[in-house]
């Protein structure tokens, strides 16, 4: 299943960033998250998310498909701040101190930072990503970036058979619902069908790797490629848009003065 068709629902690919070599979605994808690791304020990662918000119909993905994507990290994201709300260092006025907690100004500013920061995470990958083409992306594994031929066929094989977790999962819930298995207990149906799932793709890998070294995939020669990946003049404005992205998210921080590196 080729991802690009499987997250549009359309085999169009006329969208600005269709035309990114994947391996430089990959650069920009590590350019939008190191600033991001290495400072620790809301205000710099409320700007970055904004101006990637901003950057969406560039994507061909939609606002719609964006948010449906994102939800679980918007789910998640909480959970990932609580423990900056309870036990990060405490500053300004404590408003609740129990056992080793302490909520105060300090660490509900932390809290905040963590959970913006973690959407400023996530939403390059699904941006990036979505739309990409696994053909497309090893042939840039391999030519752009350099990589072993076995290590980037083996990345190929599995992309491509990501696509078919989401085809035994509806199958899974559909055999289940016509014998009247799993009705109740939503949470224990879900890790039920999920270790049936682990099980599948633990076989379908096996074989499939079986398959791929007797069919001679892991052979020590040098291998051509049905495709040819090249860099272009998109790939350089897209690089100078991801820099421009994170300067401006850095300078309004530093401007508005809530600038802080993570070891400060």
């Amino acid at each position: 299943m080729n991802l690009a068709a499987a997250g549009t629902g359309t085999a169009r690919r006329d969208a600005w960033l269709d035309g990114v070599n994947p391996a430089v979605r990959i650069l920009l994808a590590f350019v939008l998250a190191i600033p991001m690791l290495t400072t620790i304020d809301a205000v710099s990662a409320g700007v970055a998310v904004v101006l990637m918000v901003l950057c969406i119909p560039l994507t061909g993905i939609g606002f719609g498909a964006t948010l449906r994507r994102m939800a679980p990290v918007l789910v998640l994201m909480p959970v990932a701040g609580l423990s900056m709300l309870l036990y990060a260092e405490p500053g300004g006025r404590v408003y609740a101190s129990f056992w080793y907690a302490t909520i105060s100004d300090a660490s509900i500013g932390f809290a905040v930072a963590v959970g913006v920061r973690v959407i400023a995470l996530a939403l390059p990958t699904v941006l990036l990503f979505s739309r990409v083409d696994p053909i497309e992306l090893a042939a840039a594994l391999a030519q752009i970036v350099r990589l072993p031929a076995r290590l980037v066929l083996g990345v190929l094989a599995g992309t491509r058979t990501l696509g078919l977790f989401v085809d035994d999962w509806r199958a899974m819930r559909l055999a289940r619902r016509a014998r009247g298995v799993g009705d109740r207990n939503a949470v224990r149906r879900f890790f039920s069908m999920a270790f049936v799932l682990l099980v599948f793709a633990v076989r379908r890998g096996t074989r499939l790797a079986t398959a791929m070294e007797a069919r001679g995939f892991g052979a020590p020669v040098e291998r051509t490629w049905a495709r040819t990946s090249r860099l272009s003049r998109r790939d350089a404005v897209a690089v100078v848009g991801a820099l421009a992205i994170v300067a401006v998210a850095i300078s309004v921080a530093v401007a508005v003065g809530s600038f802080r590196v993570v070891w400060m």
